[in-house]
């Protein structure tokens, strides 16, 4: 079994190779050192590999890579490839074409409460998509792509009148 000791001693060969870990899951370790975490399956009699993520400081910790084993395990028992659930993913935010419905996926997969989705989807359709929609912005311009990031100017909301009691 893996332990955060032997992941950080990992040391690479002239081959890339595999050490395992538990449950179906291992790490290859490339040529160059990269480790990344790899879940073997079978669903429908064929053999699947899902890649989990790499490890290091730039990647996933072993404990992160077994909760995404766990989610992965699950997947298969109900039947179905968590490799194409991934692609299809992939494929769902290669596809969105441009800032605003980006912004409308994240918004709609995000785990969230109803109210903060909705403050959150207010804040983007009046402060952040009307910078993008502005048709004389180029991409690369440096203004285009600091718009966003500004702080809009807004007056302040209106304050209830103060009532002081009249006391003698």
């Amino acid at each position: 079994m893996l332990t955060d000791t032997v992941l950080r001693n990992i040391k690479p060969k002239s081959k890339p190779y595999k050490v395992s870990d538990r449950d179906g899951m291992y790490v290859t370790v490339s040529k160059t050192g990269t480790v990344t975490f790899r879940y073997d399956y079978r669903l429908n009699g064929r053999r699947e590999t899902l890649t989990l993520g790499r490890y290091g400081p730039a990647g996933i910790s072993l404990a992160l890579a077994r909760k995404r084993l766990m989610d992965a395990r699950r997947v298969v028992a109900e039947g179905r490839s968590p490799a194409q659930e991934k692609q299809r993913e992939k494929r769902k935010l290669t596809a969105a074409k441009n800032f605003a419905e980006m912004t409308a996926l994240w918004l709609e997969q995000a785990r969230m409460a109803d109210s903060t989705r909705a403050m959150r989807r207010s804040i983007v359709d009046r402060d952040i998509l009307p910078a993008f929609r502005n048709p004389g912005c180029s991409p690369k311009s440096e203004p285009t792509i600091c718009a966003p990031c500004a702080i809009r100017s807004r007056p302040a909301a209106p304050r209830p009148p103060r009532f002081t009691s009249a006391t003698s």
